[in-house]
């Protein structure tokens, strides 16, 4: 991947954080590159939709755009424009027709480690906006079934726009929350969680302002309800992918900890991709997590210049 120069965000050197949580992430990792990378600009990417089109068909669209090939996904690009300042990548022919997806980087990962196959009955349990739920479907060659869940309807309008945009018609969409899923059973499950967003700073300020730790536990104690209940829909030899776009161990490593504690059938699976990554955390604050962990995707936003993410790929025994 070429190095790519870092812009900061407008007066990022004013921008302040919580004492408590500068002193919080200063234990987790490096806290001047985080804070570096958290406050400046994210790189544009878009995933090109092979339901639609191909990569070349994409490319002579995109003429006027420079796009850099993701590492780790063969159909995703770093993009940015040759001659312009130009970031409205959504405004393009390409993105109207469905032939791409705005998506960034990182968040791409997911699916590639749920890796779904064709013809397979696979659920997306928090579906909205849809990016990963189209990568799914065209990863299964629009065969098979993919149950969208999400759980209010104004992300599941988001959704099923998306859906449509992009030529997705192996799927299903419910509106209930995840841990209310019962009766049915898949051979591949995503969870990609309500989380705080700490990895993602440089898409919204916001989470600077809203961070807390009670919040954080509370987040917590949702994501737990939620892969161990999907855990639960899984079918024998079934996969379940467990993925935030936080940094906090207790919305990650904790998470699979407690997963791994409550079912003894649950293994969690190294996961292999090119990407730089950082360790897992097995230690936080007067906890102690499973060495099970460290088999997890841990990344950082100074990692690859992209997201923060966190990604565990488990398998039912």
């Amino acid at each position: 991947m070429q190095k790519h120069e870092l812009v900061s965000l407008p007066g990022a050197e004013k921008i302040k954080f919580k004492q408590a949580f500068i002193e919080r992430y200063s234990a987790l990792t490096d806290w001047n590159m985080f804070r570096k990378y958290s406050l400046s600009y994210l790189r544009k990417s878009i995933r090109v939709n092979l339901l639609k089109t191909t990569v070349k068909r994409v490319k002579e669209l995109l003429v006027d755009w420079e796009l850099e090939a993701i590492p780790w996904y063969k159909e995703g690009f770093f993009i940015e424009h040759k001659k312009e300042k130009r970031f409205d990548i959504g405004n393009t022919k390409a993105h109207f027709l469905g032939y791409i997806f705005v998506q960034e980087a990182a968040s791409m990962i997911p699916p590639i480690v749920l890796d779904p196959k064709p013809r397979e009955f696979v659920l997306d349990m928090c579906a909205a906006p849809g990016s990963k739920t189209t990568q799914i479907a065209a990863m299964m060659q629009n065969t098979g079934l993919i149950i969208a869940n999400d759980v209010t309807v104004d992300r599941i309008k988001l959704l099923g726009m998306n859906l449509q945009r992009c030529g997705v018609s192996n799927h299903i969409i419910t509106i209930m929350s995840g841990q209310s899923i019962r009766g049915v059973e898949f051979d591949r499950i995503l969870v990609d969680a309500p989380c705080s967003a700490t990895g993602a700073i440089r898409k919204s300020l916001r989470v600077i302002k809203e961070w807390n730790p009670k919040a954080i536990k509370r987040l917590g104690g949702l994501q737990k309800k939620l892969v161990c209940n999907a855990f639960q829909l899984l079918k024998p030899k079934g996969t379940l992918v467990y993925s935030t776009c936080s940094v906090e161990p207790e919305e990650n490593e904790e998470v699979v900890d407690f997963l791994l504690k409550r079912f003894s059938n649950a293994e969690v699976e190294r996961i292999k991709l090119k990407i730089n990554k950082s360790e897992p955390i097995t230690k936080f604050e007067n906890k102690e997590y499973s060495d099970e962990v460290k088999k997890c995707l841990r990344i950082w936003p100074q990692d690859n210049d992209t997201e923060g993410f966190f990604v565990a790929k488990i398998v039912k025994k």
